[in-house]
């Protein structure tokens, strides 16, 4: 997202590099439903370790509320920042609220029941927001109806939170309060993949039944599509299904290629980045809306913000629109990778 979030101009984006504008997927779409399964598949592993150890489980469960916390208010902090601190108008869902969320309920519900439980759960959840979205009606607009305006999680982010949702939606919130439901079932599909690599399964095994499972997945992902349109802002059922398809598919690749194949040699820049995550994004964006904000004058023209200087400068007269505002996205992602290297080198990770 670090990618995605800092084109050096949004007039000229590869169109990979985009979200799709309502229904549909583009590879960009891919990426916050991924990290939500990533950070469920992490959830077994990391805290069916101390479980193994026999921590106390309310210690467990204070850790984990208190990262979420942690989580939840960075993102406040990021949106407050944005909307100069006007407590009017700063949004308060957000990609680091959801992803606070999402953690909390699927850790909690690893800590207190099984996976068959959870399992179920996800399922139910799935079909319930589907009837939910297409059997409620919208005052004003019916049931059914899955625009950007009319459909029932829209109406909700704007009748519960009124003027605290993002701006460039108005109408809708694509990290909203209804929408967030599936997406916990986004990580709980991947604190069940969690459970099954803690699992004894043998290494071949374990990518076939990944690559399996995926490849179900996204064959019902698509085909519910065709009734329950792929949305990344609705969060979509047919979204969530279709998306942990492609996940699990991308895991037993990368399985594959490092446990199995022993190939590391490419991983090195992920594991940096990787292990400080939360922290780059964060940051960079921070960086971004620093960068937009501030402007120093020129003797040409009127005052212009430092990014766009600094574009104009480096990199739009050697490369044509596109390709330079990739440039400069590219750049970004450098800076931070060369950031977070002598941390990663003296073993500083991110306590959240």
């Amino acid at each position: 997202m670090v990618l995605v979030n800092n084109p050096g101009t949004w007039s000229a984006v590869y169109a990979p590099l985009r979200h799709a504008d309502w229904h549909g997927w583009t590879p960009t779409d891919l990426i916050f439903p991924f990290f939500l399964f990533i950070v469920g598949v992490a959830v077994p592993l990391a805290l069916g370790r101390r479980l193994d150890e026999r921590h106390a489980h309310a210690r467990i469960v204070w850790r984990v509320v208190r990262r979420s916390t942690a989580i939840f208010a960075l993102g406040l902090v990021l949106h407050a920042v944005s909307a100069n601190f006007d407590a009017a108008t700063i949004r308060i869902p957000g990609v680091l609220q959801r992803i606070a969320v999402c953690y909390l309920v699927a850790a909690l519900l690893f800590l207190w029941t099984g996976w068959r439980v959870q399992a179920a759960i996800a399922v139910g959840a799935l079909l319930g927001y589907w009837a939910l979205l297409a059997l409620v009606p919208v005052p004003g607009f019916g049931a059914g109806d899955l625009g950007k305006e009319g459909n029932l999680a829209a109406w909700l982010d704007r009748t519960v939170l009124g003027a605290h949702i993002w701006r460039m939606g108005r109408v809708y919130d694509p990290e909203g309060i209804l929408s967030t439901v599936p997406a916990v079932v986004t990580t709980l599909f991947g604190a069940l993949t969690g459970r099954f690599l803690r699992g004894a399964c043998p290494a071949r095994a374990t990518v076939r039944a990944l690559a399996a499972s995926g490849a179900v997945s996204l064959v019902i992902g698509l085909g519910w599509g065709v009734y329950f349109p792929i949305n990344k802002s609705l969060w979509t059922s047919s979204y969530v299904v279709f998306t942990a398809g492609v996940a699990l598919l991308v895991l037993a690749a990368c399985y594959w290629l490092i446990e199995i194949k022993g190939w590391t040699w490419w991983t090195g820049p992920f594991v940096v980045l990787g292990v400080n995550a939360l922290a780059v994004f964060f940051l960079s964006t921070l960086l971004a809306i620093a960068l937009a904000r501030v402007h120093v004058g020129g003797a040409a023209g009127p005052p212009r913000a430092i990014q766009t200087v600094l574009f104009d400068t480096l990199f739009r007269p050697w490369l044509g629109p596109a390709a330079a505002s990739l440039a400069w996205a590219v750049a970004n992602v450098l800076l931070w990778l060369a950031a977070m290297w002598p941390l990663y080198r003296k073993g500083i990770r991110s306590p959240i």
